[in-house]
């Protein structure tokens, strides 16, 4: 083993994965995270020999992503808007189409910049949305909420690293907020059980249930939001939601007949998919 080099060995370790029918790259991912290498160090060290110790560790994870184990939470961090989160199995990983609406909700608001707005994060996790929002936009006063206790600690934790003031609430969805909100910003569980079959292996065997699935065919907490957001939500207030790529016409719906004086506006992610609701 020890005359093998780093190419030579993730080489095999790709290969073998997806003669199991797994994503090769996966190792690579792992492998270049925990070395803390940009793809320029993996150039100019691939033919170097790769020490027991990184071989042993290799092994390991090769077997855990054999077993549809997410390279996140092996890692146990995962990039967000450009900065590094705590994940485990207590959180969903957080994904790119939830950048995109942390994105949209900064591009729509850049006019109260500097205002002490309220702002409510539902479901928040790893407390990635209610901490980039609040390090991009210091002067707004952030909430989050989460059903999980576990979740929250995790969410607690990442705030602390980051040095996000966020003030987090134990309870379901807008129950546990006593104040008015400006922004209401969600990417809370919309999946139907209905829509297991269609999900990654990873997905169902090792992320949080409690914050993928809804009844109602995945709409109930949609349906909740909007109930509870018609007394706390400010004249002026803006709603973002993530939401399933076949659910904007019954999201829209839902809203609507709650805020029937608010204009509802859709929006596709990089990938062409509707992800995206905007109450305004």
């Amino acid at each position: 083993m020890s005359k093998q080099t780093y190419q030579e060995v993730l080489n095999w370790a790709s290969s073998f994965l997806e003669n199991h029918g797994k994503e090769g790259y996966a190792i690579f991912y792992v492998f270049l995270a925990r070395k803390k290498w940009t793809k320029t160090d993996w150039l100019s060290h691939m033919k170097d020999k790769i020490t027991q110790k990184e071989y042993d560790q290799l092994q390991i994870d090769l077997e855990q992503l054999l077993n549809d184990y997410p390279p996140q939470y092996l890692l146990g961090y995962e990039e967000f808007y450009g900065r590094s989160f705590k994940v485990n199995s207590n959180t969903l990983i957080p994904r790119p189409e939830t950048e995109e609406l942390v994105e949209w909700c900064l591009q729509n608001t850049v006019k109260q910049k500097e205002e002490a707005l309220q702002v409510v994060d539902v479901g928040t996790g790893t407390g990635a949305i209610a901490a980039t929002l609040k390090l991009e936009r210091p002067a707004w006063q952030i909430s989050a909420v989460d059903i999980s206790k576990n979740a929250l600690e995790v969410a607690q934790v990442n705030s602390d690293l980051l040095e996000a003031k966020v003030e987090f609430y134990l309870g379901n969805t807008l129950e546990p907020i006593k104040h008015s909100i400006d922004i209401l910003i969600a990417n809370p569980p919309y999946i139907s059980q209905d829509e297991w079959s269609l999900m990654d292996t990873s997905v169902q065997r090792y992320e949080p249930s409690i914050a993928l699935f809804a009844e109602n065919e995945g709409l109930a907490v949609y349906q909740k939001i909007a109930e509870q957001a018609q007394e706390k939500l400010t004249k002026k207030g803006k709603i973002f939601l993530e939401i399933g790529f076949n659910q904007g016409g019954k999201v829209e719906e839902i809203f609507q007949r709650s805020f029937p004086q608010k204009t509802i506006q859709r929006k596709k992610d990089l990938s062409g998919n509707e992800r995206m609701l905007l109450v305004h």
